[in-house]
């Protein structure tokens, strides 16, 4: 116990700092195909929506890819799993930049993402294992802040290696950062991390919840809601409004640094506000930023749109991933997993659905069914709120 007069010690423990840096890694191997795809689709010498399928694609790999291998490992060292996540995410991002044919970037592109499958998840499950429960919250939320992160540097940074030197160089760039932290986090991770192993009865409880499921769908449909839009912005920018790559380059450090501060100051305040009205927060940040992009007709009203956007694209996924753990911290791992699955069905199913627009309606409607999927999203969070004050969750459902 403190001695009286002394402050408690708040600050979160060194081991986390791996892992933050370990989802900058995955988050811009992720994100980068974003502001690569007119380099891609020039190179390979396939459409613009083709191309597309480097994001739609990878999206439901590791879609159906997260809880199956969460399954599968759950009884494995997190210094071993993680570790190896990121060299096999190293190799293979490798192999995709070897490619010459675009079937072949699309095969090695789609099995890097079991690396993400893993690491994201897994890394949030064994928090609780690494900080005590009254800094859950925000140990949860700051190793998500790597998301933010790669916003800020990696996904530009892609975008403006990939307009530069070519997009093979974006995806050496993720190989070698990879491998990067991967020596680090097996020199700082501890061994003998295992979070309990969740059960059938666990698993069962957690996707017959309509509680957990309601939460769940959050993710899906906001995911869904902005990668109408976000899986095409480089053509988008370029085609509409003329963007150079340099510039393309500017706004997404904007749209990035929004982001980082969103999830800063989620993160700060989360254990204080709550998950749920943080998540509400977020979302509207982001419907106000699409709703300004929808009648942007300059570079000024690009930037007004990009800031409230980033400000919640962040913050709405790690405070959902507490909101999660919070509802129900002994089936954590079952919900991240599918939290983060939830996110690249959203992905596969916005980048897709951009897609048919972009090819039956054109880029211009792009913006206005974005911010219907962001309000719908926000319906089934108000929803999920009510439902969960309703419907607690049962505790002790344990591996």
């Amino acid at each position: 116990m403190e001695p009286m007069g002394r402050p408690m010690k708040t600050s979160l423990p060194r081991v986390l700092w791996p892992l933050m840096f370990g989802n900058i890694v995955i988050g811009t191997g992720v994100m980068m195909a974003t502001g690569i795809l007119n380099e891609v689709s020039t190179s390979l010498h396939v459409s613009i929506a083709t191309a597309g399928q480097l994001i739609s694609t990878s999206a439901l790999c590791t879609c159906i890819g997260a809880p199956l291998l969460a399954a599968w490992v759950a009884g494995w060292d997190r210094q071993k799993l993680l570790t190896a996540s990121l060299l096999w995410y190293c190799v293979l991002h490798a192999l995709a930049a070897a490619s010459d044919e675009f079937s072949a970037l699309l095969g090695w592109r789609a099995l890097a993402m079991a690396g993400a499958a893993v690491f994201t998840p897994q890394a949030a499950s064994c928090v609780g294992l690494l900080v005590p429960a009254e800094q859950r919250g925000r140990a949860i939320t700051f190793i998500f802040l790597g998301w933010s992160v790669a916003s800020v540097l990696g996904t530009p940074l892609g975008a403006w290696l990939s307009g530069t030197w070519g997009w093979r160089y974006a995806f050496g760039l993720i190989s070698v950062l990879s491998l990067f932290i991967a020596a680090w986090l097996w020199r700082t991770l501890p061994k003998g991390i295992v979070p309990p192993a969740l059960s059938r009865a666990a698993w069962s409880t957690t996707l017959g919840s309509r509680t957990m499921m309601l939460t769940v769908s959050v993710t899906m449909v906001s995911a869904a809601g902005q990668f109408v839009l976000f899986s095409y912005l480089a053509p988008y920018l370029k085609t509409l409004f003329g963007i150079s790559t340099t510039a393309l380059s500017g706004l997404l450090l904007i749209f990035g640094l929004a982001g980082f501060v969103g999830n800063a100051v989620i993160a700060r305040h989360i254990d204080r506000i709550g998950p749920a009205r943080s998540v509400m927060l977020s979302l509207a940040c982001m419907v106000c930023g699409l709703s300004i992009w929808s009648l942007a007709s300059s570079t000024t009203g690009l930037v007004l749109a990009f800031l409230p956007w980033g400000l919640g694209l962040f913050s709405t996924n790690s405070a959902q991933q507490a909101r999660l753990v919070q509802l129900a911290p002994h089936l954590a791992s079952a919900s991240v997993a599918l939290n983060s699955s939830a996110i690249y069905a959203g992905q596969a199913m916005g980048a897709g659905l951009g897609a048919w627009l972009l090819l039956h309606q054109g880029l211009t409607v792009l913006p206005g069914y974005a911010v219907l999927g962001m309000v719908l999203a926000m319906v089934v969070s108000w929803q999920a709120s009510r439902y969960a004050k309703s419907h607690p969750l049962p505790a002790g459902v344990q591996g």
